[in-house]
């Protein structure tokens, strides 16, 4: 199994045995490979944070149930809970790993300083521009697949591989083809391969299903005799196999891996074609990134100290936040209830590039012109009543652009916010609809759950009602508190409070260059100026 439990913290990464795991609160899973997979089953009930594509692959293959799976976007920093009481938060990075379909690297962020785990990657000179990394932060530990991490083994560029297998298929152009490939990875070769020799590709359905939702050209099929290129199972390809096909039609099988097989037939050709960083390559990330440490993710081919001469400077060990520790040897390993309402909201937010106005601001602004507050007011109930018929999805994506993450863009049935749930009153003319278990699903655009947490609807002219009412139902409504209460009894009387404020507290009062350590006084904050917003607006 490669994967890792991070010291003196409640992160996980593709390590998935609970009872070695006591500690572990948060698991992430960085591909789909089997090698990464193991004890992740339907039977998980623990959330699970990776990309949107492993995120589909892991319900459909692993069928692990969607109330566990959280899709993140490549790209865009996401912010999770390191405790019950949203005291210590971190930041959490997904980077493409470049190895196969759905791979990603993650680069956490919080009190333990910055850690970069890179799961199994082939490196890419253009890695170096993402954002997350191209900003000169100091990566404190790198977690590294060290696969190949072998200076005397040299390995071509994927593109150099590429090209070699493109020489050996034109030296025999009346054979059929097979490709050994694993489950997953090397499609965009294919791809390839196809466009190249004008073929089509024969792909397994379960293949085929997989490079659907990748986007590639439409050069796959699942019928046997439609091309000369077949990708098979790498296991098949053996003597006995090679015989069989050569007796309807010549073949020849290819086997693209960097690993040291044996050659049982000489129509065989072994190309060193890898999804995994090659010595040299791994040389030029840790140079360019010079972490203060390098933990191999193979254990049982160690690093050695082929990288000491790229490090940085070791940093003390982290102290574990008090309530960070009390969280990790909590008896119970599931996610509370308040948990689980902490990590919904800290999703929603944004780390860069968002400003929110603050409440003074918007009282400033309304009392300095009324008039301009009455002629917004009016436009904005005109506009709502325009946008009745689209689905509340669109309504809310129009009105919370920077404050909401991205929506799926796909059709919802309308009957989907007619099911039973908890409906609020909230202070803007907006309700707010908790769904039901069941009503969760996955989008696979943006890898943002529909359904899973409460969105906003524009609210229906018959149902309108003044500021004042619907201020006051927000605050005074029992309703409101019910799905918190239940989790906030599980925390001491000290802090319940503070919880409970936190989560009726709006996401846009949240600013977006935050201190997890803030977040109670931002809390506090606006529950302080609240009562003035009311008065203000019942004026």
């Amino acid at each position: 199994m490669n994967g890792v439990l991070i010291p003196h913290t409640p992160i996980a990464v593709d390590f998935w045995s609970l009872r070695r795991a006591s500690s572990a609160r948060l698991f992430f899973l960085s591909h789909m490979h089997s090698d990464h997979t193991v004890g992740l089953s339907s039977t998980w009930t623990r959330p699970v944070y990776c990309s949107p594509i492993t995120a589909y692959l892991l319900h459909r293959h692993l069928q692990v149930s969607k109330q566990w799976i959280r899709a993140l976007e490549i790209g865009e920093s996401h912010v999770l809970p390191l405790d019950e009481i949203g005291r210590e938060t971190m930041t959490v990075t997904l980077i493409d790993a470049n190895h196969c379909p759905g791979s990603v690297m993650f680069l956490f962020e919080g009190y333990f300083g910055t850690i970069l785990y890179t799961g199994d990657f082939r490196y890419t000179p253009s890695m170096l521009k993402e954002p997350a990394l191209r900003q000169g932060k100091q990566i404190h530990t790198l977690y590294l697949d060290n696969t190949n991490c072998n200076p005397a083994l040299v390995l071509p560029s994927q593109q150099e591989a590429t090209r070699q297998i493109i020489e050996l298929i034109r030296k025999y152009p009346l054979h059929n083809i097979k490709i050994g490939l694993y489950s997953l990875g090397k499609e965009s070769l294919l791809e390839q391969l196809a466009l190249e020799f004008r073929t089509w590709v024969v792909l397994s359905p379960r293949r085929l299903e997989l490079v659907q939702l990748l986007g590639l050209a439409d050069v796959f099929t699942v019928e046997e005799k439609a091309g000369r290129i077949h990708a098979v199972d790498h296991m098949e390809i053996c003597y006995s196999a090679m015989l069989r096909w050569n007796q309807t039609h010549p073949t020849i099988a290819i086997l693209p891996t960097s690993r040291k097989i044996y050659r049982s037939h000489p129509n065989i050709h072994i190309i060193p074609y890898s999804d995994h960083s090659s010595y040299s390559e791994l040389r030029a990330f840790v140079t360019a990134l010079k972490p203060c440490q390098v933990v191999p993710i193979v254990s049982r081919q160690p690093c050695r100290d082929y990288f000491q001469d790229s490090l940085s400077p070791r940093l003390s060990v982290p102290l574990i936040p008090d309530s960070v520790q009390q969280y990790m040897s909590s008896s119970s390993r599931k996610p509370s209830c308040l948990w689980l309402l902490l990590e919904r909201k800290l999703r929603k937010l944004r780390t860069q590039g968002v400003m929110f106005e603050s409440l003074e601001e918007n009282a400033d602004h309304s009392q300095a012109d009324p008039d301009s507050k009455k002629t917004k007011n009016e436009n904005l109930s005109g506009d709502l009543a325009k946008q009745r018929s689209h689905h509340p999805l669109q309504i809310k994506k129009q009105w919370f652009p920077d404050v909401c993450s991205k929506e799926w863009e796909g059709a919802v049935p309308s009957t989907e916010s007619q099911k039973t749930g908890t409906v609020l009153t909230a202070p803007s003319g907006f309700s707010v609809h908790l769904r039901s278990k069941d009503e969760e699903f996955l989008s696979l655009e943006t890898g943002e759950e529909i359904g899973g947490g409460p969105y906003l609807i524009g609210k229906e002219d018959n149902e309108d009602s003044t500021a004042t009412g619907n201020q006051r139902a927000w605050m005074d409504q029992d309703s409101s508190l019910s799905h918190s209460s239940k989790a906030a009894s599980l925390l001491a009387p000290e802090v319940r409070g503070l919880a409970l404020k936190y989560l009726l507290t709006p996401v846009k009062f949240l600013q977006a260059g935050f201190s997890s350590r803030g977040f109670d006084q931002q809390a506090e904050k606006y529950h302080k100026l609240l009562p003035q917003y009311r008065q203000e607006s019942m004026q």
